[in-house]
């Protein structure tokens, strides 16, 4: 289901036909074979009985990651895990949508005029859909034909992304997308058609989809795990086991001053399939876990995964997911453990894993004061990077790829070692929430000092557009990974010469009744999964 943004998504939108001979598992198979964007099942005279061919293609839909739409039924949409509704005029309607379906649901609204558009609080829609543009036999109680003109208009006059509905076929949808529409729906073309797939295809190709091939959904645990270590070079074995995967458990050779670290990633919580390619999300796990091995200035040796897997989820995305986690142990010299496969109802990562700690151990209780409290590098880009995947604004990828590949700070870690750091913990609960940490632990607090902190230019531009304070942005942060440190101002001066990006973000001082001193009202700090919420 990823895609660079929803008007991607809205391109070849298909909607099934309850009315054709051609049977909907065919038809959304045929179409989405030949490129379709979204699928939207409509059917005004739904029984029960219609409920198994229901989840059959919302399944389908999911498996090849494409979002799957419900037409008018709010509560059909929930009942059946629907990535959306589209829904008439009712502003009511549009407002319970996206409290029953959540903050991430895709929420349309059918807007024929611009004296409708004018009229209809689209606040809780994220696209419409208008038209009919030209004569349609498919829907009986069909508006006025609004023609090309129509359609250009309510491009103009909306905010939203417009995708053009009515007799709509490979000979007319290109005059829509030059009226500005973003997408074109289909129905009749398709399923009417003597031969759907070369109708579907021919559609495809006008609205620059690419045909794909169905992707088959994973059946059986075990070769499943066959798949995924034929695939991964980190299971050799090759430095620290003796027993790579494959039998019960795995031996480790000797691991001095062993160091133990566990993290979970879940769907809706820690990330979204739909904003990042499987691989992508492989790797970040990878890193955020390991980022706890970093701060604790130890060598990690070995990693396992327990995965989690919803039933309607491709075993060429979960080879891919793999893929990405055995590239990020590579990448660190890791050896892949084992770990369990098992079904879910999410898409969720538990990870545990081993390293070899050093002569010091970082603790987050051995700041006192007079420390400085600083920082690896810049703060508040992870945080601004997932916002603008949560509003839907790709102008600023240097933010989004700060969010979706973090990396695990052994490099800094070597130098804050050979400097002797006592207090070292990794950022991901955001500059304020770690902080508290440290001074809770240290029984100290903390002076946050705003004019030194690093404000990265693209974060002061994302704030210059939205209107936010960096510093806030900063103070609340989120899954940055960065380090965070505190020793005496002499040694951060060796350590600035060797880390040009490290900078001062606060001092310790003796603890005055709160934990974090100078926080600007309102501030919070980061939980994950809270950016995930209602819109």
């Amino acid at each position: 289901m990823t895609a660079p943004d929803l008007s991607s998504r809205l391109r070849f939108y298909f909607i099934v036909d309850c009315d054709s001979p051609l049977g909907l598992e065919k038809q959304v198979e045929i179409a989405i074979s030949a490129g379709a964007t979204m699928v939207q099942y409509r059917n005004k005279h739904f029984h029960i009985t219609d409920f198994i061919a229901l989840t059959s293609i919302r399944r389908l839909c999911r498996i090849n990651r494409v979002p799957f739409i419900v037409n008018d039924d709010i509560l059909l949409a929930r009942a059946v895990d629907a990535d959306g509704v589209h829904l008439g005029q009712s502003d009511e309607r549009h407002a319970a949508a996206r409290w029953i379906l959540g903050g991430y649901a895709i929420i349309g609204a059918s807007v024929s005029t611009t004296d409708a558009l004018l009229t209809t609080d689209l606040s809780n829609c994220d696209y419409i859909g208008t038209g009919p543009v030209f004569h349609t036999s498919t829907k009986a109680d069909a508006d006025p034909v609004i023609g090309l003109e129509g359609l250009a208009r309510v491009v103009r006059e909306s905010s939203l992304p417009v995708v053009a509905i009515g007799g709509i076929d490979s000979g007319n949808a290109g005059s829509c997308f030059s009226s500005g529409a973003n997408g074109v729906a289909v129905i009749s073309t398709i399923t009417r058609a003597d031969d759907p797939l070369e109708k579907a295809l021919s559609l495809g190709a006008v609205c620059g989809s690419p045909r794909r091939d169905l992707k088959a959904p994973w059946k059986d645990e075990f070769e499943l795990i066959d798949q995924i270590l034929a695939g991964c070079q980190s299971t050799l074995g090759k430095t620290f086991m003796k027993i790579p995967p494959g039998d019960d458990a795995s031996l480790f050779k000797n691991i001095e001053k062993p160091v133990f670290t566990t993290d979970t990633q879940r769907e809706g919580v820690h990330f979204r399939s739909c904003w990042q390619e499987m691989d992508e999300i492989g790797k970040r796990a990878v890193e955020i876990t390991l980022s706890d091995l970093a701060a604790s200035y130890a060598k990690p040796v070995g990693l396992f995964v327990n995965l989690c897997v919803p039933a309607d989820i491709a075993e060429a995305d979960v080879v891919e997911l793999y893929r990405g986690i055995d590239s990020a142990l590579t990448g660190h010299n890791v050896e892949l453990g084992g770990g369990n496969v098992s079904v879910g109802p999410v898409l969720a990562l538990d990870l545990f894993a081993a390293g070899k700690g050093n002569d010091i151990f970082p603790l987050r209780s051995a700041a006192t004061p007079g420390d400085g409290l600083y920082a690896t590098g810049p703060l508040g880009l992870a945080r601004s990077g997932l916002e603008c995947l949560a509003k839907g604004d790709f102008s600023f990828p240097g933010l989004i790829e700060k969010y979706k590949s973090p990396k695990a700070r052994f490099d800094a870690a070597a130098v804050l070692f050979s400097h002797g750091v006592m207090c070292v913990m990794d950022i991901s609960d955001g500059l304020y929430g770690d902080a508290s940490h440290i001074a809770s632990a240290s029984g100290a607090s903390i002076r946050f000092e705003p004019s030194n902190m690093i404000i990265d230019d693209r974060l002061a531009a994302y704030c210059d557009k939205y209107g936010l304070d960096p510093v806030s942005q900063i103070l609340a942060g989120g899954d940055d990974y960065e380090l965070l440190f505190a020793c005496r101002e002499d040694v951060f001066a060796e350590i600035a010469s060797h880390l040009p990006e490290a900078h001062p973000v606060g001092c310790v001082v003796p603890r005055a009744g709160r934990l974090c001193i100078g926080v600007p009202e309102g501030t919070v700090s980061y939980r994950h999964g809270q950016s995930f919420g209602p819109k």
